[in-house]
């Protein structure tokens, strides 16, 4: 197999290279850079420094002919562009570095190896560097485990399904708009990355920062243990900023959270995570984007479909979910539909629930949630409910644990209980018709 390792962390300054058949190249390790028949080294071809495909002719943007195969590890710093025609492996920690573009083509599948700890693999895209995954409904990006039997040209395998969680890590992007950390610092390290190395880095001042695009990307079978009950979320946007698109984004399968916002402004549309081992959707650190058309999708293993935390620090900040569906698992020991707590703020708009029991609700759980709620900074508008077996009213899912307001008696005003496929909010389900939920008949 030849690898893509582009250098360890500390040489950083061992970026991809382009080839030359430069007799006077410089004189680092040469990679093996095959074209299925004749090498690099056979051919006179030199590359200086670790090296992709090394042939004649650029015409994919990488410098040479496309690999058959290619191991991702280490830190890239030069604009590389993965193409859709070979299978793509993540060893360990692949990061964009700061100036770096990361291209992804429509239809590539990128599989990540297993391990955990400092072993799990990810790809994590850092402040400063882009990532431009720009797939299609009809060819989606695919990010899942090395062993799923998925082949080129197809969406989907045949050994795996959502139950299958932790067998790689995740996808982290990372930016440098406004988050609220505990003692206001600026920034802070995200979760799931060690707290010694610093491309976990995240936050800053610039709400327009610019982290490229991830759009029709399926993320599945993730969430690999990096310590004790720390796992990599399927998707994990820390300080990114409101110039980068997150559109048409499915998570499966996930140990921890599907999609979580620590900070940061960007606006995400058309979300669906299905079956997570955790939250479905998780806000922190006064994340201030509006999350557009989402669908939770609960598992028995699944916690919250929504986990939402307040500021850490004196910098407020609020969002906005809009048009929202969440469908619940009965037999789901801890799952909720919705958890509010730390000073949670933002407003939830046109929502549709389906599927929980009489145990499983919405709750405020501090004395500084409850007061955003009856400030009005933390609101509630067009609920439309089908109500557990057992449940009366839509008065008994809305929980003040506090007992410091009126949210339960105030739910007759924004939520309405009504019968299964009745609803006039929530969700459009027909923007994720290319995804593997639709594919496996989840709603």
């Amino acid at each position: 197999m030849k690898k893509l390792i582009i250098a360890g962390f500390a040489i950083a300054a061992l970026g991809l290279t382009g080839c030359s058949d430069d007799d006077d190249a410089p004189n680092e390790p040469i990679a093996s850079c095959t074209d299925g028949v004749r090498n690099g080294n056979e051919t006179g071809v030199d590359c200086g420094g670790p090296c992709t495909a090394c042939d004649d002719d650029p015409g994919n943007g990488n410098g040479g002919e496309t690999p058959q195969d290619e191991d991702l590890s280490g830190l890239l710093t030069e604009d590389f562009t993965l193409t859709n025609d070979i299978i793509w492996e993540l060893n360990g920690k692949f990061v964009v570095g700061d100036g770096a573009t990361l291209t992804i083509e429509p239809g590539t599948i990128i599989k990540g190896r297993e391990g955990t700890g400092s072993l799990a693999s990810a790809l994590i895209v850092a402040r400063g560097g882009r990532i431009m995954a720009e797939g299609t409904a009809d060819n989606p990006i695919i990010f899942t485990s090395i062993n799923d039997n998925i082949e080129v040209g197809q969406q989907q395998g045949s050994n795996l399904d959502e139950n299958d969680r932790g067998l790689w890590g995740g996808v982290l992007i990372l930016g440098h708009a406004p988050s609220s950390f505990e003692g206001d610092s600026e920034e802070s390290q995200i979760e799931g990355i060690p707290a010694d190395d610093d491309y976990g880095r995240y936050g800053g001042d610039i709400a327009d920062d610019d982290s490229g695009v991830f759009q029709y990307v399926s993320i599945r079978h993730g969430g690999a243990l990096i310590g004790s009950g720390n796992e990599i979320n399927g998707l994990t946007l820390g300080g990114v900023g409101n110039g980068t698109v997150i559109d048409h984004i499915e998570v499966v399968g996930n140990v921890d959270d599907g999609v979580e916002w620590f900070g940061g402004t960007v606006d995400a549309s058309n979300i669906l995570v299905f079956a997570g081992g955790d939250d479905g959707l998780d806000i922190d650190q006064a994340y201030s984007g509006t999350v557009t058309n989402a669908l939770v999708i609960q598992g028995a293993e699944s916690d919250h479909g929504l986990e939402i935390d307040g500021p850490e620090g004196t910098m407020m900040g609020s969002f906005t979910i809009q048009d929202l569906t969440i469908i619940g698992d009965p037999n789901a020991p801890s799952g909720e539909i919705a958890d509010l707590r730390d000073g949670a703020m933002g407003a939830f708009n046109n929502v549709y629930i389906r599927g929980f029991n009489a145990d499983q609700d919405v709750e405020i759980d501090d004395a500084d949630s409850a007061e955003n709620y009856t400030s009005g900074d933390l609101s509630f508008s067009a609920w439309e409910i089908v109500l557990p077996e057992g449940v009366e009213s839509v008065s008994s899912i809305f929980n003040d644990t506090t007992e410091s307001t009126d949210f339960s008696s105030d739910a007759a005003e924004f939520a309405t209980a009504i019968e299964q496929d009745q609803e006039t909010v929530g969700a459009d389900l027909s923007a994720f018709g290319w995804t593997y939920a639709s594919f496996r008949g989840a709603y």
